[in-house]
């Protein structure tokens, strides 16, 4: 079975940036939506962004403008770059593979966590 492994994260100030990679195990180019998620603690797990197998991109409100969508199809890898981080922003973020443009799909990597301080 596919597997999806994430990285990049750490600890970083408010203000500065980090970009997270998704390694999948094999091919993503089965997967006509990719997203990513994120979930702070004592929170549910919320959704960040997404692309689309046309590379079109969505956006949660509170990171629109800030953080970027992309994929390499090449290394079979899903990128969210991250700038102008805000401790809001503090959290175990995971991608998944894209049930539906709308929707997650069944596959999540372990996450990997973001720490914003002031």
């Amino acid at each position: 079975q596919l597997q999806l492994v994430e990285s990049g994260g750490g600890s970083v100030q408010a203000g500065g940036s980090l970009r997270l990679s998704c390694v999948a195990s094999g091919s993503i180019r089965r997967f006509n939506n990719m997203h990513w998620y994120r979930q702070a603690p004592g929170n549910e797990r919320e959704f960040i962004a997404r692309i689309s197998s046309g590379e079109y991109t969505g956006y949660a409100d509170s990171v629109k403008g800030r953080f970027t969508i992309s994929r390499d199809f090449a290394k079979n890898t899903l990128y969210l770059q991250m700038n102008n981080l805000n401790p809001e922003a503090t959290a175990v973020y995971y991608c998944n593979n894209g049930g539906t443009w709308a929707s997650p799909g069944r596959l999540w990597g372990q996450g990997t966590l973001v720490t914003v301080s002031t």
